[in-house]
Parts: structure tokens; sequence; C-alpha cells
């Protein structure tokens, strides 16, 4: 069994505003001052996440959004669900590995859509400039780094 730390039900950060849930019968739109952006104990303090749809810690579709600033880099993890990933903004660097190797570095522009497997190690960098991806998939959420010396939730102090 492994000592890593996996993001579940208390981790994902859920929004003021309470985003549309699936199966709701009623029509809701998100508007760019709506988006609650917050901190992600999984991520490096910099980087933010907000709840769109659903609540990620559960099961069921979610769309959360992920803004990273110019600069960092989220080191080789998994998710064990299956994600799409809409590049809103800014140009989003992903690589396929579970080592950091900016070789393997793809660049995708706004308006890319990319489909990772669940269980595909990987890795990202704001390398250019800041990014936003948007992020659909079925919960709960979860998310495991290949070296958990990587992971923020074991450098707590």
């Amino acid at each position: 069994m492994s000592d890593q730390k996996k993001t579940t039900v208390m981790e994902a950060p859920q929004n003021s505003v309470r985003p549309h849930q699936p199966g709701e019968d009623v029509f809701t739109a998100v508007l760019p001052e709506d988006v609650n952006w917050k901190s992600f104990a999984a991520f490096p303090p910099s980087v933010l996440l907000a709840t769109v749809v659903g609540h990620p810690s559960q099961p069921g579709p979610y769309t959360i959004r992920v803004r990273a600033p110019h600069g960092v880099k989220l080191m080789p993890h998994r998710h064990p669900e299956d994600r799409v990933y809409t590049v809103i903004s800014g140009v989003f660097y992903i690589g396929l590995g579970d080592r950091f190797d900016s070789n393997k570095l793809q660049a995708y522009p706004p308006g890319s859509v990319l489909i990772l497997p669940g269980n595909t190690p990987h890795f990202h960098w704001a390398k250019s400039s800041e990014y936003v991806t948007q992020v659909t998939a079925i919960g709960p959420l979860g998310l495991e780094y290949i070296n958990p010396k990587d992971d923020p939730r074991n450098n707590k102090s």
C-alpha cells in the first residue's frame, strides 16, 4: 500500500458561489467574475484551483480550472481519473513520463483540447507565461506525485 497522499473529499476547494451540480434541471452560467480561485494543498502555493461544476471530491462529473503563474513547475504526478484539459489562456506545457524532462514538453496554445488517460504520469511547466486550463473529469479527483518529495502536502512544517 502506498504512503503517498491522494487528493480527496476534504482537500478539493469549493467556491463561495455554489457551482452547478450535475443533474440539476436549471440553466446555469458561470461568469469570469464568479470563478473563485483558491489554493490547493496538492499544488505549490502560487498555483490556484477553482471549482466550476460539481464537487471534485465526490463521485460524478466535475469541471475545475487551474491557474499556474509563469515559471511554476508541477512535478511528475498522475490522476486515477481520465481528464479532458482545455487551454483557456497562456501556453500550456505538458510532458509525459515519470521524470521531469523539459525535452518531452509539448506546448499547447489557447483553445487546445488534450485528453489524458487516467494513471498517466505527466508534468507541467508554466514555461513562457501564466496559463489557465479547464479540466473536466469524473470524480473523485485524485492526485499522486511519482516522487513523494515533490508533493507539497508532505512539506508542511
